[in-house]
């Protein structure tokens, strides 16, 4: 599933380079995005499974760590190549390059994959089975993740909030390349941090993160201000990112049901996303920028106050 997954991507998006019509390309996209889908979840429970337990907070930094550096290199590469002389149609076509590249290794990375190990029996379930054997309801812990998604602040308004706070739209991709940075540069010690204190208490601490910053926006009052919170936002994603997948992996693996527990936890956290980014976008039109900023952080505040009394009723290990 994890090569079938890059192979969509990487046999799809030179396609986009021969489309006409705008509905084409977004078709195309779609089909890109469930590979996404099908290779995310069975690659994160791969890691789990070929990392030791006292690791993983680290292994899961390291793969955040470079896919955020991919997300910098991608568009410094493209912005070359449309720099000298290239089109917007060979740049596309020439991405089949990095997609052969990826096939070759996730083959050779999931080739020695077979063997997968079982958790620690007592280690925390997050998506206990359901009587049937087959539907599993999500736990506690990925609820509470979900809320934060439902809460947090799209990147797309933050980039639209920076615009009104007067950071020039050529400076855009700029600022989102330099996120980036800051994301890959704070996982792995997201991570690292994560098997130290344990997930739950490194996720709150970046969600206290996050209450500050999001309140920070919504009272800034000029693009130097807004150029420091929006990368100082990235810090969010380095606390965050690592802990969830690591809170994931802890579910036992009775069953193989390892990679149910990453598909249910990317598919919750998508569909949050999705809603709070609508609920957020629609405040950030009907009303101002600055109020979604205080919706998000005023809500995301009433999670932090939980989420110690959450792990304790719902006894959330620390490590």
């Amino acid at each position: 599933m994890i090569v079938g997954g890059y192979f969509l991507a990487a046999a799809m998006r030179p396609v986009i380079a021969m489309t006409a019509a705008a509905w084409q390309v977004i078709a195309l996209r779609v089909v890109d995005r469930l590979g996404k889908g099908l290779r995310t979840p069975p690659r994160d429970a791969l890691i789990a499974d070929v990392t030791p337990a006292p690791l993983v907070g680290r292994a899961f930094g390291l793969q955040r760590g470079l896919d955020h550096v991919g997300a910098v290199i991608g568009p410094l590469v493209a912005w070359w190549l449309l720099s000298h002389g290239a089109d917007v149609r060979r740049v596309i076509v020439a991405s089949l390059i990095p997609g052969i590249l990826v096939l070759v290794l996730a083959t050779w990375a999931v080739k020695d994959g077979g063997g997968r190990r079982r958790s620690p029996k007592d280690a925390e379930d997050l998506i206990p089975p359901a009587s049937s054997g087959v539907f599993r309801r999500p736990s506690a812990s990925l609820i509470a993740i979900s809320a934060f998604y439902l809460l947090r602040m799209p990147e797309t308004l933050i980039i639209l909030r920076a615009q009104r706070l007067g950071i020039a739209v050529a400076l855009i991709p700029l600022l989102w390349a330099a996120v980036h940075v800051v994301k890959s540069s704070t996982s792995f010690v997201g991570g690292a941090l994560s098997d130290r204190i344990g997930p739950a208490r490194t996720m709150w601490i970046g969600w206290i993160s996050y209450v500050l910053l999001a309140a920070g926006m919504a009272l800034a009052a000029g693009p130097v201000v807004a150029w420091a919170l929006f990368l100082a936002l990235g810090i969010v994603a380095g606390l965050t990112e690592s802990p969830e997948r690591a809170l994931v992996s802890a579910a036992p693996s009775a069953g193989g049901h390892r990679g149910s527990a990453f598909g249910v936890y990317h598919a919750l956290t998508g569909v949050a996303a999705l809603a709070g980014g609508l609920l957020l976008g629609v405040i950030f039109q009907q009303s101002s920028g600055a109020t979604a900023f205080y919706v998000s952080a005023a809500g995301s505040l009433v999670l932090v106050i939980l989420w110690p009394f959450w792990t304790r009723l719902h006894r959330v290990p620390p490590r």
